[in-house]
């Protein structure tokens, strides 16, 4: 069954870092969302304009900057974040 949380979440990554590398679909739920081996080739900088992004559309607040890395893991880590945050 499709996460429609999830969905909204890898487009949103795609879009707002401008991927062109790889397709929305090419980064997998569990997948790392930066470092070499994300498939969409983000970096720290990329991480930044992750977090402001959710941010402003879910409107949950990522702090520091160890629980961002935590948080930005993956997108189930994002989206089970943004979830909780919402209640």
């Amino acid at each position: 069954m499709a996460d429609q949380l999830i969905d909204e979440l890898r487009e949103l990554i795609h879009s707002t870092c401008n991927v062109t590398e790889a397709a929305p679909e090419d980064l997998g739920a569990d997948d790392p969302l930066t470092g070499p081996e994300s498939p969409f080739g983000l970096d720290s900088i990329d991480a930044v304009e992750i977090v402001v992004e959710v941010q402003k559309r879910y409107g949950v607040h990522i702090d520091s900057r160890e629980t961002s890395r935590v948080i930005l893991s993956s997108l189930n880590t994002l989206a089970d974040y943004i979830r909780r945050q919402q209640g």
